[in-house]
């Protein structure tokens, strides 16, 4: 989830995940796939930046998998 602020003032979060389109157009909006649409105060950049930190949190959480392990030469 992101915190992004609406035009009007109001902080809401967005689920990152649902995220389809982000434009500038000349306020940024927001396109999630469930179709709802968010003008956002935050530009483009900004955005992305917030779901690039977001998904780096998540994937920390993760352990690394070594991806040959358990794999034998012959």
């Amino acid at each position: 989830m992101i915190k992004v602020t609406r035009l009007n003032g109001q902080e809401i979060t967005i689920n990152a995940e649902l995220i389809e389109a982000v434009e500038a157009c000349p306020n940024t909006v927001i396109s999630l796939a469930t179709n709802n649409r968010y003008l956002v105060k935050e530009t483009v950049d900004e955005v992305v930046g917030k779901v690039i930190e977001y998904r780096k949190r998540v994937n920390a959480e993760r352990p690394v998998r070594n991806p040959i392990e358990g794999y034998k030469r012959e």
